[in-house]
């Protein structure tokens, strides 16, 4: 009966010591999460579209922006050219009671814009956003994700900083729209 356990502890050291030499680092290979990444991509692209992951972030103090851009209604969802293509679609808030953005930014600035949202009840947060440029549009989705288990988000609704990098945008003016579920927002941006 030792050997078989001496055996057992031989095999496990054996299997150990070559796993933490050869153990490859970093991302895992997800074959179906993969694809659909890249098919995700390669729609955006084909319908002409950049996507740009952006900072989203819930700030724990009150911040305020700049707001001197006119906000106004739009019509709720994405507009159909980018849903069309979208494999996997956002979880979009309901609505937007608040939204403070700059009228114009220099294309060498951080371009941010503080929104305060409606969420369907108590399950969803902040989870990223993502920017869609596409010539002079430019579509704001934030993103959010179900909570798992029996875990609950204190309100519903939130307030949370978009940051679009410095040098994303080109100088020119764009049509910005923030999408939401039942409504949206829209306004235009001078970058200079």
């Amino acid at each position: 009966m030792k050997w078989v356990v001496l055996a057992i502890i031989a095999g496990l050291a054996l299997y150990t010591a070559l796993t933490l030499e050869y153990r490859k680092t970093g991302h895992v290979y997800e074959p179906y999460h993969d694809m659909k990444a890249r098919a995700n991509v390669m729609r955006l692209l084909d319908a002409g579209y950049r996507r740009v992951a952006i900072d989203a972030s819930r700030p724990a103090d009150a911040v305020r922006v700049s707001a001197s851009a006119a906000v106004f209604p739009a019509p709720a969802g994405l507009p159909d050219a980018l849903d069309q293509p979208l494999v996997e679609k956002p979880i979009l808030p309901l609505d937007y009671t608040r939204v403070h953005a700059a009228e114009s930014v220099a294309a060498d600035s951080a371009y941010v814009i503080e929104v305060a949202c409606a969420l369907p009840d108590h399950k969803e947060q902040l989870s990223g956003a993502y920017l869609y440029v596409r010539g002079g549009e430019l579509i704001l989705a934030p993103e959010f994700e179900r909570l798992r288990g029996e875990l609950l988000a204190r309100t519903d609704d939130t307030t949370a900083l978009l940051t679009i990098p410095a040098g994303t945008l080109k100088p020119g003016r764009y049509h910005v729209l923030l999408a939401g579920q039942r409504a949206s927002r829209a306004w235009s941006l001078q970058v200079h």
